[in-house]
């Protein structure tokens, strides 16, 4: 099973890619690929959590310094399945 910093360690690896091809955008990384790139947080959160339930997985804006933030705190307030 992929870790969060083992996911960290990939957008690090191909940070000026992702720049190049997603600056701007919302991603989701998971088993150090790009799972899906989005417009807004929200579209990137509901896309991960639908798709992979609690992780571990990324999500970064692309060119944006990192934001820490508890997992509870993203996803308080919707339905996730175990």
């Amino acid at each position: 099973m992929t870790t969060l910093e083992q996911e960290i360690e990939a957008y690090e690896a191909m940070r000026v890619d992702l720049e190049a091809k997603y600056f701007d955008k919302w991603i989701v990384m998971r088993s150090g690929e790009v799972a899906g790139a989005f417009e807004s947080s929200e579209e990137c959160i509901e896309f991960a959590v639908e798709k992979f339930g609690r992780g571990p997985y990324l999500i970064r804006q692309v060119g944006e310094p990192p934001v820490r933030l508890p997992a509870s705190a993203l996803l308080g307030t919707m339905n996730v399945r175990d």
